[in-house]
């Protein structure tokens, strides 16, 4: 059994109230003023005592000390601890999960630890969006219509939700208070977040992943910081089964979101996203709210730069779904000589106009949260050197000689004969039945340890944005690379993005809409956020040029048309040549833009077939042109943009005419 991290918001004096009727629910409930005090502990009226483990509650800001005392009264915890992000802190909660096993130690690296979870706990939870009105979150469509983007809960069963949960959740466990801030501390784009958690899991990856501190306290002030809720919803005595010492209670996992209050509850597991508020809660969902309000953009980007032979160095994000190369193109060895990639960030970008009128990108986490199978040497050198120390690995396998080991590592372990345990505990050797690693194994690793770190990683201004590209994995029909006519032609396509999915193990294959890749990351209405996209185009500004880009076409045999991995900077050297202003190294398509023959960089790649890849086949883009407008009428309903409307009917004219 573990003593856990808890994430929690809740409503303090300062906390905006969007339903009359939060009165009545008690999570939302805040403390009269005379009902609590503070000395080594807090004393609250009608509950007693708790004792302060760590740390000085009187001495961090009022609005904390509220939102810390208020959830510790509706959770009931036996302590609490105050978290400082120091080293020191990280290896005493290292020792103690080591020795209750949920750790082990990966003998082969430097400090590099492995946590299988309770095999229930593997993926993401339904993520929640709770607004007064259903159509702040959702669009005005046909009744028989699931949204894809959002999914919708009233207030009042939001409470309902909240309250059959949350209330002495915590009882026999510590309640850890993470400050922690996106961005770098006291940057200018930076946000700050409180989170309250029982799972000293989560403290040790939000150490990792975003800047916890106590300085945090001190930029916040008497500021407003987003309130995040966690509990792995098992209080103790534990009156169900705990397996592999990984307490959660995912019959009743809940995890939900109230934008306006800047607020997230997440309940019943610790894996991933669920228990790491900071990251897809608070840097996506909680954040393009914020954005929306503000004026930017939070968006699930890498950004990254490129630099030609001739020092000219150019900024770029990539917006792709998941499996679709994201991480490998921040992290890019190209084959080209004398060019070079160096990352910013390969998940979450925070997207603002600076004075100059250029888009500025800064990323707002300090870490790396990947998926595990799939990486290797081949895929992505970088990022394997980068986890050789300092990292926490869950639901990988570990071998007998302290390897961490995954799908797509059989031919560069040192050992193939090597008996392992997989990610459920049991023998397993390369070839026997089943996974080494689920499907969904992740690696937390910090971002400082990337050889291919850019200097201004984390510079608070951020770095200007060149070019935007948006990407998919598309067998069929869909060109290599080609640039969108205007900004509003590139806020269409990317609205209209999709990508192939894999189901059961792969056997079966299906094309899902992911607008934007913002699917299941957005947190108020489909239509407004598109708005808010076309909306940024005014006098004045430079925005950047938007791509699109597919390493997946196949063949007619079916294999890859392209060979991707450093290849890729091929790519990028022709979106580079567009940003510089070369009109003679592109042809004009219904589409968009797409290289001429011979002025996409091909020296030394005999088999690749340049028609095949760049072709824009007429009747597979008359199919798709009516399968969009299906979508987008059907998801968007009343609410689709006049100019997502206008795009959609130019480029049906221009199909219409292959």
């Amino acid at each position: 059994m573990q003593d856990g991290i808890e994430q929690q918001h809740t409503p303090s004096l300062t906390t905006i109230r969007s339903d009359a009727n939060e009165e009545g629910i008690r999570s939302l409930r805040p403390l009269p003023d005379d009902s609590f005090s503070i000395i080594n502990e807090v004393i609250i009226s009608g509950v007693g005592s708790m004792p302060i483990i760590k740390g000085d509650l009187r001495q961090l800001p009022i609005k904390v000390q509220r939102f810390v005392i208020e959830k510790a009264s509706l959770m009931r915890p036996r302590g609490i601890y105050i978290c400082d992000g120091s080293v020191r802190e990280a290896d005493e909660i290292v020792a103690k999960l080591v020795e209750r096993r949920t750790l082990s130690v990966l003998t082969a690296y430097e400090n590099n630890y492995i946590c299988r979870t309770d095999p229930q706990d593997v993926t993401e939870s339904i993520a929640w969006i709770a607004t007064p009105g259903k159509f702040q979150t959702v669009c005005r469509t046909n009744d028989d219509v699931v949204p894809i983007m959002c999914n919708w809960i009233s207030p009042a069963e939001c409470g309902k939700e909240l309250d059959s949960r949350f209330p002495g959740c915590m009882t026999g466990r510590v309640m850890y208070v993470i400050p922690f801030s996106l961005g770098v501390i006291c940057g200018p784009f930076s946000k700050i977040g409180i989170e309250l958690t029982d799972s000293n899991y989560t403290v040790l990856c939000m150490r990792i992943m975003t800047r916890v501190s106590p300085k945090v306290f001190e930029a916040l002030g008497d500021g407003d910081f987003v309130r995040c809720i966690h509990s792995v919803g098992l209080p103790r005595p534990a009156r169900r089964h705990v397996t592999r010492n990984w307490p959660c209670n995912t019959d009743l996992a809940f995890l939900v979101h109230r934008p306006a209050e800047r607020e997230i509850w997440s309940f019943g597991s610790g894996f991933g996203s669920n228990s790491l508020l900071g990251r897809k809660s608070m840097a996506l969902r909680v954040a393009s709210a914020i954005a929306r309000d503000e004026g930017w953009l939070a968006e699930h980007m890498a950004v990254f730069s490129v630099t030609d032979p001739r020092r000219r160095e150019h900024f770029m994000t990539a917006a792709f779904p998941a499996a679709c190369g994201k991480t490998s193109l921040a992290m890019l060895r190209p084959t080209l000589a004398g060019w070079k990639v160096r990352c910013i960030g390969d998940d979450i970008a925070w997207l603002r106009f600076g004075d100059d009128g250029r888009l500025y990108a800064i990323n707002p986490e300090a870490g790396f949260f990947g998926i595990a199978p799939g990486l290797s040497k081949r895929t992505n050198p970088v990022a394997m050197a980068m986890l050789r120390k300092n990292c926490i690995f869950t639901n990988v396998a570990e071998t007998a000689n302290g390897e961490f080991f995954w799908q797509g590592l059989e031919n560069e372990i040192r050992d193939k004969t090597v008996e392992m345990l997989n990610w459920e505990g049991r023998k397993w050797h390369i070839g026997d039945e089943g996974r080494a690693a689920h499907h969904n194994a992740r690696y937390a690793a910090p971002a400082s340890q990337c050889q291919l770190m850019h200097y201004k990683w984390d510079s608070p201004k951020g770095v200007p944005i060149d070019a935007i590209l948006f990407g998919a994995r598309r067998p069929r029909g869909v060109p290599l690379v080609y640039e969108t006519f205007s900004w509003q032609h590139g806020v269409f396509t990317a609205a209209c993005l999709k990508s192939e999915v894999c189901f059961e193990g792969g056997t079966k294959k299906e094309i899902f809409h992911d607008p934007m890749a913002m699917r299941n990351y957005l947190s108020y209405n489909f239509g407004e956020y598109l708005q808010h996209w076309l909306g940024l185009e005014k006098s004045g500004r430079k925005l950047p040029k938007i791509f699109h880009v597919n390493w997946f076409r196949q063949g007619d045999d079916g294999e890859l048309l392209w060979p991707g991995h450093g290849e890729n900077i091929r790519v990028l050297e022709w979106i580079v040549r567009r940003i510089e202003g070369d009109q003679q190294c592109g042809r004009e398509t219904a589409i968009g833009i797409v290289p001429f023959e011979g002025h996409l960089q091909l020296d030394g790649l005999d088999q690749v077939r340049f028609d095949d890849l760049m072709s824009v086949p007429p009747e597979y883009w008359r199919e798709d042109a009516d399968e969009v407008r299906c979508f987008l009428e059907e998801q968007l309903g009343q609410d689709m943009p006049v100019g997502i409307r206008e795009q959609m009917e130019r480029q049906e004219k221009r199909i219409g005419t292959l």
